[in-house]
């Protein structure tokens, strides 16, 4: 019998949609040409550009001239970050961010500080993963010039309060960058209300091509350019645009921003469904994360008694793709940093997994997990002797 494949990690990355791969086809063979060309070939590939741009600004209702395409979400959060540092050095060197950030956001903080002489502060959140919008504006002082929170988060999908810090940000006339690498396309996002200065996207996230992202940058924002060279992106982002790929992330957008009100609620109702089956077939076990302020595709557990790792390569065998909140996978035997952040123990941090559901998932796959993960948890828990003692105790 052939192994299943189930795939459940669309918080990593998701697969090409069809009719976003058709859209890309033609600008690898027939419209090669460079946008900055003059000729022919030229212009057409300066169409597309365009269109794409609206497509991806029509996503977060702004401006075709607000979007800047980039290598990736990565890339959008560096030069949101370190663009924003050294052109309002100036006026201070503060910038506050949350514990949980992405790597992306953490990283070029830490090489700001490092490096620069900037100062970051590494704002607390809440047991759900939110941040305190008090504790939040008692950290803004006159040399802040920069606050960065990330939309969602990667990892227990936790949705932050954007609106209020925005409002917050404007208050102190401090810009507002946030990492939408996960909310964009997932979640419905209007800039204009938000406050948003600066925003970080992804196309691998919403069914796009990898290698390809964005930064809405709001009009009249001052940032120093990241990648320097030619005249591509207004000047602003140098290198000959990566056709095919923005092209594509131009279609998935149009495709999210069409089909998001049915990918929620159908996401949402297969997330409730997994929450409820595992919760009640597994004791010991919490969802990390808010239930209300939440993805609508991500699921995030925590086993008590056993490693997430053990989890992930049994799931493996049994054709099920996940992720664990313990970054014990890449070669670190420390549990996640968010995790842990959120309060939990390193020995619950540890027992994690991360399911992530997308537009390909279906009703069986998730009566699939419901039907195999209490075996495998149970399982790993007969070979841990801190279950061992728990059960003896009963």
């Amino acid at each position: 019998m052939e192994k299943r494949r189930l795939y459940m990690d669309y918080s990593a990355t998701t697969p090409v949609k069809k009719e976003v791969l058709d859209e890309m086809m033609p600008y690898f063979t027939e419209n090669f040409g460079n946008a900055s060309s003059f000729h022919t070939f030229g212009r057409e590939a300066k169409t597309a550009l365009d269109k794409a741009r609206g497509q991806v600004a029509n996503l977060i209702n702004a401006k075709p001239n607000e979007i800047y395409f980039t290598a990736g979400g990565t890339e959008s959060d560096n030069w949101a970050i370190e663009g924003v540092a050294f052109a309002h050095r100036s006026k201070g060197n503060h910038i506050i961010t949350s514990k949980i950030e992405h790597h992306g956001i953490l990283h070029i903080c830490e090489y700001l500080e490092k490096h620069h002489g900037f100062e970051v502060t590494y704002l607390d959140v809440d047991a759900e993963g939110r941040v305190k919008l008090d504790e939040l504006e008692k950290a803004i002082k006159d040399t802040t010039i920069l606050i960065s929170i990330m939309f969602a988060n990667n990892e227990i999908g936790t949705i932050q309060p954007i609106k209020e810090i925005g409002e917050i940000a404007k208050k102190h006339n401090v810009l507002f960058h946030t990492d939408a690498v996960q909310a964009a396309g997932n979640v419905p996002i209007d800039v204009k209300e938000l406050n948003v200065d600066l925003m970080s996207m992804s196309s691998h996230k919403i069914y796009g091509p990898k290698g390809i992202g964005a930064l809405y940058i709001k009009t009249g924002t001052k940032l120093h350019s990241f990648v320097h060279g030619g005249a591509q992106e207004r000047r602003r982002r140098a290198g000959t645009e990566n056709m095919p790929s923005i092209v594509g992330y131009g279609k998935a957008a149009e495709l999210a921003k069409t089909n998001m009100d049915e990918h929620i609620e159908r996401l949402t109702s297969l997330r409730t469904k997994l929450i409820d089956g595992i919760l009640e077939k597994i004791p010991y076990t919490r969802v990390n994360g808010s239930l209300e302020n939440r993805l609508p595709g991500n699921v995030n557990f925590s086993f008590e008694f056993i490693e997430g790792e053990g989890i992930l390569l049994m799931l493996d065998m049994l054709g099920i793709a996940a992720s664990s909140g313990s970054a014990c996978t890449s070669g670190s035997l420390d549990p996640s940093h968010v995790l842990i952040d959120i309060g939990l123990p390193h020995e619950i941090a540890h027992g994690s997994l991360r399911l992530s559901i997308g537009d390909f998932t279906t009703e069986e796959d998730i009566d699939y997990i419901i039907e195999k993960l209490p075996a495998v948890i149970e399982r790993l828990r007969m070979m841990s002797p801190l279950y061992d003692a728990v059960t003896k105790q009963k």
